[in-house]
């Protein structure tokens, strides 16, 4: 057996009977010894032959492993993966919250995405996030508290995989973080260190704080923490499954919550929980080289973001470039604001909004969007384009807030079936509600805050029953009909640039797995250069400075975890940025 112990920059393997674990600095990153981003030989990836898993914490790792290991699939390791995720990283995700999952089933040769993504309630107007003056909140204003809860979707998608792709026995794969919430775990130096820097919000909620913040202190890094309502709300899924979640005193306790919380309550009713369903969805997929990009569609704007940037850096040698020349970071920069543009005028919920998907990757498009930046120049000013549409609509530009929290898990089992999963309650900590041992989503401040804009809707309003949009981008890329590489991360909007830097190092810069995920994040939406801080990007500022960008250097927390099908067997890689690791055998 092969697993990768990750301590801060250092990758190392080691063969061994069972598993090591190290955690890491919450603030970890991957800086190289020289200025150069070109890859280094110590950034080593797990390899395996059989089954392996990548994933955001050493004791879910363990708990998805556990189950590969006895034969399941990659749906029944991504459940476990998932509950126990929930319980030692809580700020991320968990039953409170919703995820999207694309799976490759290995007996049919078929690619799918489910859709586990949160709902405004049925209550919800498009003025849920405005003042009685039609002006927008204040982002923390509107997420404190239950107006920001939408209905969650993860518990019935973890039933959904288990329904569809499950072979082990359900009660199965709730033991793990059962045992650990019964147990208690150890808090991890990151948990410690987010519970301190948002204490005061987590405060106004007195079960979070009585959990969080026993004694009025926050928890710290060594402490060991039980959580006996997460094992009870643990035995009710055991027992009755999601049902038990949507229908039971769980639902009620839900509502309750919502619609008490002090100076911010929310409008969710038991209908709204009742009515949840998963939406199965055809997965958006783009060519790039000889691969193919599959991801996620609407309501997430990842696939097509992503698929978008690649396509528009399709002409492009980037290998000849490489990762240390100031012109690929011009060429990736340019083509990310050209479709962040179009990502805020057209991206949205396409249950509720038409949207030109076909038309946002279709090749002549995206040929006239490279055409844009051949000239070595930068824009001024990013417009979106005119894809092409099957029927015209016309949209305003967004004005939403997605910060960065969420979690990822890559999985191949023994049989072939592989699984890129991200799943979140958005910002850390979620509405900073607990209920039942699980915090509660503030997904609905994906949204756009306004409405419209001089009589123009926004796409991404809220409407009811409608998934506000995500940049999540869970992704599978494919080679002749299978698997290839699958990848994702956490990250809010950044999410799409990591993910997409990420391709790029491992298809065009040759890069192997954990190299690609290392090499530190240059990423542009909206015209500012973000570098990561700490790390060899920073000597990249004065050359993106001299081309005319405005550079901002920063902490760019990742969580990328990857899992890397090749002839010879799996290479799996962890970002050193977070506490994960990779496990296979």
């Amino acid at each position: 057996m092969k697993y990768s112990i990750r301590i801060l920059s250092i990758c190392i393997v080691i063969l061994t009977a069972g598993p090591v674990f190290a955690q890491q600095s919450a603030d970890s990153v991957a800086p190289e010894a020289s200025t150069s981003l070109k890859p280094v030989n110590s950034a080593r990836p797990v390899g395996a032959k059989k089954w392996m898993i990548s994933a955001a914490n050493p004791l879910a790792v363990k708990a998805g492993a556990r189950v590969l290991r006895a034969g399941g699939t990659a749906a029944d390791a991504a459940i476990a993966t998932q509950l126990v995720l929930g319980l030692v990283e809580p700020q991320s995700s968990g039953l409170g919250g919703g995820a999207f999952v694309v799976y490759f089933d290995a007996k049919s040769g078929r690619l799918t995405t489910l859709d586990g993504r949160e709902t405004a309630p049925m209550d919800a107007n498009p003025r849920l996030f405005q003042d009685k003056d039609g002006n927008p909140l204040k982002f923390f204003d509107a997420v404190v508290g239950g107006r920001s809860v939408g209905v969650p979707g993860t518990p019935k998608l973890l039933d959904q995989l288990h329904q569809r792709w499950g072979k082990l026995e359900w009660t199965s794969l709730v033991s793990d973080a059962s045992s650990l919430a019964k147990g208690g775990f150890e808090v991890s130096p990151r948990l410690a260190s987010l519970i301190a820097r948002d204490q005061k919000r987590l405060a106004r909620d007195a079960e979070t704080a009585a959990y969080l913040l026993p004694g009025g202190e926050p928890l710290q890094a060594g402490d060991i923490l039980k959580n006996p309502a997460y094992a009870a709300s643990l035995a009710a899924l055991s027992g009755g499954r999601s049902r038990s979640f949507y229908f039971g005193d769980i639902a009620v306790d839900i509502v309750a919550k919502i619609r008490g919380a002090a100076g911010n309550p929310g409008v969710m009713r038991l209908p709204d929980l009742q009515n949840y369903r998963i939406i199965e969805r055809q997965p958006v997929c783009a060519p790039y080289r000889t691969y193919e990009i599959c991801g996620m569609g609407p309501p997430s704007s990842g696939a097509l973001t992503v698929g978008q940037i690649l396509g528009i850096l399709s002409p492009f040698d980037l290998k000849s470039l490489g990762p240390d020349n100031p012109e690929s970071w011009r060429l990736i920069g340019e083509a990310s604001r050209l479709a962040f543009a179009d990502r805020g005028r057209y991206m949205a919920d396409s249950d509720y909004v038409p949207l030109p998907v076909k038309g946002l990757i279709d090749g002549d498009y995206l040929a006239s969007r490279s055409a844009l930046i051949k000239d070595g120049a930068i824009f001024d000013k990013v417009t979106a384009g005119t894809p092409k549409w099957d029927h015209a609509r016309l949209y305003s530009d967004d004005d939403s807030n997605e910060l960065p929290s969420t979690s990822h898990i890559s999985i191949i089992d023994q049989y072939g079936n592989a699984l890129s999963m991200t799943t979140t309650i958005e910002n850390g900590f979620g509405s900073r509600l607990m209920v039942r041992g699980f915090l509660l989503n503030n997904e609905l401040t994906d949204f756009s805050f306004r409405s419209q804009r001089n009589g123009v809707p926004i796409a991404n309003r809220v409407e009811p029953g409608k998934r506000p949009r995500s940049s999540m981008s869970p992704t599978i890329v494919m080679k002749d009909g299978k698997p290839d590489f699958i990848i994702g991360s956490p990250g809010g909007s950044r999410i799409i640039g990591f993910v997409a830097k990420t391709i790029i190092a491992k298809l065009d810069w040759g890069m192997n797995v954990q190299q690609a995920i290392d090499l530190p994040h240059l990423v542009n939406r909206f015209g500012t250069y973000d570098l990561e801080k700490g790390t060899a990007a920073e000597a990249m500022a004065p050359k993106l400075e001299q081309i005319g960008y405005k550079v901002k250097l920063r902490n760019l927390n990742s969580g990328l975890h990857g899992i890397s099908i090749n002839a010879d067997g799996l290479q799996g890689g962890a970002d050193p940025r977070r506490e994960g690791i990779v496990m296979g055998e």
